[in-house]
């Protein structure tokens, strides 16, 4: 498939099918533009049609992840803009999260230093997150006289890291420590900063190497159940996994267990 052309981040696609999205402006610690924003948001709805990337790492140049929307290239226009045009660029940036939401690849953010405002958001939006010991992530939009509903914060951070916690950090801006963001469940786990890119890469090796449709499954279902009453959300699993196992990977495990191999699942 053809690669993949960017302009405003860094996109990398490996042999084993892990694409590595790197935000690359480590003089601000990597702040997004309205270009960026919206490339970001074309590439992740792209994926649904690239079989040939099974896992997506989002990280930053430098020591820092994201701080957020640039100050002078976001902040201060958005302040001369008429409601319309705010609406559409605020429209703009949850349909960012929508498409790292709905795209069917694992997504991971590999997170050092600062990880702020929209960039907390993205990490948010991540199937998986990963953090330094210096990490620190703050939904910091109150901070600048703003909600803390920003791009499907109240809907999301609080089934990440509960209901009360999500209310402290939305309400006050505050940033959250690497060990609150573990303790918490925002982290998955943390890596030294030397470690973190290659630690995440063995991670999202080990997804990308598949089964594939079912990855993509788990997250569909992950996504459609959280307004499924109970039994509900059980019989949407059923009818998943009964398609899963029509799968040819499903029958390649099974394969693979009788001759005590490991699986090679292709994603089919």
């Amino acid at each position: 498939m053809t690669e993949l052309k960017v302009e405003h981040f860094l996109w990398n696609l490996s042999d084993n099918g892990v694409a590595l999205v790197t935000l690359n402006r480590p003089e601000r610690k990597n702040p997004l533009t309205f270009e960026s924003y919206a490339e970001l948001r074309d590439t992740f709805r792209s994926l649904v049609d690239r079989d040939d990337v099974k896992a997506v790492i989002i990280s930053g140049a430098g020591e820092n992840f994201c701080s957020g929307g640039d100050v002078h290239e976001i902040i201060g226009p958005l302040t001369k803009m008429t409601m319309k045009d705010l609406l559409r660029f605020t429209r703009m940036t949850g349909d960012l999260v929508k498409a790292i939401r709905h795209c069917p690849q694992p997504v991971i953010s590999a997170i050092d230093g600062i990880c702020a405002g929209a960039g907390a958001a993205i990490a948010m939006a991540s199937d998986l997150r990963y953090g330094t010991p210096r990490a620190k992530t703050a939904f910091l939009f109150t901070r600048v006289g703003l909600a803390g509903a920003d791009m499907g914060a109240c809907a999301i951070l609080p089934r990440i890291i509960g209901q009360g916690r999500a209310s402290e950090l939305l309400f006050t801006g505050r940033s959250m420590s690497a060990n609150e963001a573990e303790r918490w469940g925002f982290f998955n786990a943390i890596f030294e900063p030397d470690d973190l890119m290659s630690g995440v890469q063995d991670i999202a090796s080990r997804l990308a190497a598949g089964p594939n449709f079912a990855h993509a499954m788990t997250k569909n279902q992950i996504n459609i159940e959280w307004d499924m009453p109970i039994d509900t959300a059980i019989e949407a699993e059923a009818q998943a996994q009964a398609i899963c196992m029509q799968t040819a990977d499903f029958e390649r495990a099974y394969n693979a267990f009788v001759k005590k191999e490991k699986p090679e699942f292709e994603g089919d």
